[in-house]
């Protein structure tokens, strides 16, 4: 995470309570669910679609969630029903309620297919979240094998709170335009924090729909996976900040998954390409004098104490700066037997 954006012009200074919502744009309701996380709360949007509500996200799985639907439901969207679910990606958080709320209303689910079809892999099974091929991933990069074990069995209880999804759903292709309720969408799609992630711009009316691709206060995780080890979550993260710079005019609402709405996004989006500049300076010092594991740059990057669940998205994040590095020649792998350690090809600065 890091802190707090200078640069975000704040239209909404105050977010809505839990079981309230804020019309933050026409026929646009604003609501906030609670997590059971440091990040104690995720964002959902209610979009009026002409005879109900289009509903972006779905909340995590749990019965604080389900209640507060309930509530919701017969209160700030006015007994009105929902039309349909857009899921922007299968993040629990965002995913966890999708297949409840489907199965519940009769909805139809729309996702990018690739982010569906992460979700099903996370539902096939306890080997898609516990497998050992995790511990091995996790010991390689140096984290003590007792310790790879204890994140595997309890810092990944995260990725199972997602609900039974639909065996059907329409799909979100990049830059097709979507109708709501007269408003005309159009798909753009972001990488690095989820494989395929949808966000939903509307050019006439200035509103961006970001997800949690660029959020007011913090930086998205960006992770890379057992299933992808020498993926470059990294890069395509950065070159979805500079798509978006390049499409979504600066002054356009951006309306996140997490945090308050913003107006300036180009400057948002500098700051955190700086923010992994400097991640990556940090390795490329680290690693200037002696060889070092993925899991020794953790204190460095990461100053609190961190917590089993924490930890897997820390070391995942850790990683995604490492890979990015070796892809772009400013790290190189010294060892990639049992145990992968890197050091830096081209001095300290990096590039």
């Amino acid at each position: 995470m890091m802190p707090q954006t200078t640069a975000a012009a704040l239209p909404f200074p105050e977010p809505p309570p839990p079981g309230a919502a804020i019309e933050v744009a026409p026929g646009v309701l604003w609501m906030r669910f609670p997590l059971p996380f440091a990040l104690d709360h995720v964002n959902i949007y209610a979009i009026d679609d002409g005879d109900g509500w289009a509903i972006v996200d779905a909340g995590f799985a749990d019965d604080t969630t389900r209640a507060l639907w309930d509530h919701m439901l017969a209160g700030p969207l006015r007994g009105r029903p929902i039309t349909r679910l857009i899921v922007t990606h299968h993040h629990p958080d965002h995913m966890g309620l999708a297949g409840w709320l489907c199965a519940r209303f009769g909805l139809p689910l729309w996702m990018t297919e690739m982010e569906y079809l992460y979700g099903r892999y996370f539902l096939s099974g306890t080997e898609a979240v516990h497998g050992q091929f995790y511990e091995r991933f996790y010991a390689r990069h140096g984290l003590p094998a007792e310790y790879a074990d204890a994140v595997v069995e309890r810092g990944h209880w995260y990725m199972e709170q997602i609900t039974p999804l639909p065996n059907d759903f329409h799909v979100l292709e990049a830059e097709t335009p979507l109708s709501l309720g007269g408003r005309s969408f159009r798909v753009l799609k972001g990488a690095g924090h989820s494989p395929d992630q949808a966000m939903l711009h509307c050019p006439a009316e200035g509103l961006l729909l970001a997800a949690d691709q660029v959020m007011e206060r913090i930086t998205p995780n960006i992770s890379v996976h057992a299933m992808q080890p020498e993926a470059d979550p990294l890069g395509r993260y950065l070159d979805s900040l500079a798509m978006l710079k390049a499409v979504v005019p600066e002054g356009t609402l951006t309306l996140a998954g997490h945090h308050r709405p913003m107006r300036a996004l180009h400057a948002r989006i500098d700051e955190l390409a700086a923010h992994h500049a400097d991640r990556c300076a940090i390795i490329a010092a680290a690693c200037a004098d002696a060889p070092r594991s993925t899991a020794e740059m953790l204190p460095l990057l990461f100053h609190r104490k961190l917590d089993l669940h924490q930890t897997s998205f820390a070391f995942a994040e850790a990683l995604a700066h490492v890979n990015h590095m070796i892809r772009q020649g400013d790290l190189e792998w010294v060892s990639r037997g049992e145990h992968w350690r890197m050091r830096t090809l081209r001095g300290a600065g990096g590039r």
